[in-house]
């Protein structure tokens, strides 16, 4: 028997790492997955069941009904509320059992069991809050970078879904060495060096991993940020086929939905406006969108293909400080969220 992996298996701060971490804003599915009828996702290790009333706003359940736990997602809306297909039991937006048309007047009237997600959309995607009480009855608000909020920028999300825990996600946006190998033919990423000395500097957010004397040449710099949403910012430098604006911005911020599938979400950034902003928008439609898409295929194969345990049975060295760091950040930041729930 391997005990080595029964231990790996029991360690409660993997165990919480893996399914996401609480307190914090994840983004579980683009915009247009969410329309006239409810869906049923698998996100954070819940299932959950969202939805739109009639004026759009979104909503969020775990998709179990308090009374037998068939699937909310299987229900009618009713506005701010939805009722289960089974037996018509009535569950509105924050968990509250409104109606129990079988047998009025029950208990389940009015209790409040059904956990509820708070819920945000902002920019093309729906935004959902893993708390750690379930009963918390406001969220903080969700805070985005200026490429995101900013009149200035402009930004299309690309959204995908990888084989693998969302961890890996992280550890390859979090290793700008990688795209002067793998992404060499790319258009963007086809100039410097291709042995570099890295860095870590402290920002009031997070902190930024970066090569040391390189700067707007290739990928050179990953930006990890906290900000009750964990998100990660790099630049692209563009060349002039590349249309006006300047470096080519990335946002990500990646969600697990299970063990083995993460939800992936890239904005592409652009300072533009005027004319320039629909010359861009244009030009990244029509030529630059595909080889984007060509550069995260390249990602996505080599992240899907690595063995579950390949983080396990590693060999790292000097480029690899970044990671280091950010593993040893989330350890510690599962470490304080137990240490939380068992005080």
């Amino acid at each position: 028997m391997n005990t080595h992996a029964i231990n790996v298996q029991l360690d409660p701060v993997d165990a919480a790492l893996e399914i996401g971490l609480k307190d914090l804003w994840f983004p579980v599915c683009p915009s247009g997955f969410v329309k006239d009828s409810p869906i049923s996702l698998r996100r954070l290790g819940y299932k959950i069941v969202i939805w739109r009333d009639a004026t759009g706003q979104v909503h969020a359940l775990e998709d179990h009904c308090p009374h037998r736990g068939a699937p909310l997602s299987l229900g009618v809306i009713l506005g701010d509320r939805i009722a289960c297909a089974y037996h018509g039991v009535e569950v509105r937006h924050d968990g509250t059992v409104m109606r129990v048309p079988g047998s009025p007047g029950c208990k389940l009237e009015g209790s409040r069991p059904t956990r509820r997600f708070h819920t945000t959309e902002s920019n093309g995607a729906i935004f959902l809050f893993n708390a750690s009480n379930p009963a918390l009855d406001e969220a903080p608000a969700l805070r985005l970078p200026e490429q995101l909020t900013s009149p200035e920028w402009s930004s299309f999300l690309c959204y995908t879904e990888w084989g693998g825990d969302y961890r890996y996600v992280l550890d390859n946006i979090m290793d700008p060495m990688h795209g002067a190998y793998l992404h060499k033919q790319s258009h963007t990423m086809a100039e410097g060096d291709m042995t570099a000395e890295f860095q870590i500097r402290d920002i009031d957010t997070g902190f930024i991993f970066e090569k040391k004397h390189q700067r707007d040449v290739n990928f050179d710099w990953t930006e990890w940020m906290d900000t009750d949403i964990h998100l990660m910012r790099l630049e692209i430098p563009y060349p002039k086929t590349g249309g006006p604006g300047g470096n080519f911005s990335i946002i990500g911020s990646y969600t697990p939905i299970t063990n083995r599938v993460s939800a992936v979400f890239h904005w592409r950034c652009r300072k533009v406006d005027g004319w320039q902003r629909d010359t861009w928008r244009f030009l990244y439609k029509n030529r630059l969108e595909q080889r984007h898409w060509n550069v995260l295929e390249q990602d996505r194969v080599a992240v899907e293909n690595m063995e579950p345990d390949a983080n396990k049975r590693e060999h790292l060295y000097a480029h690899d400080m970044g990671i280091v760091r950010l593993r040893r950040h989330l350890r510690k930041l599962a470490t304080e969220q137990l240490n939380k729930a068992n005080s």
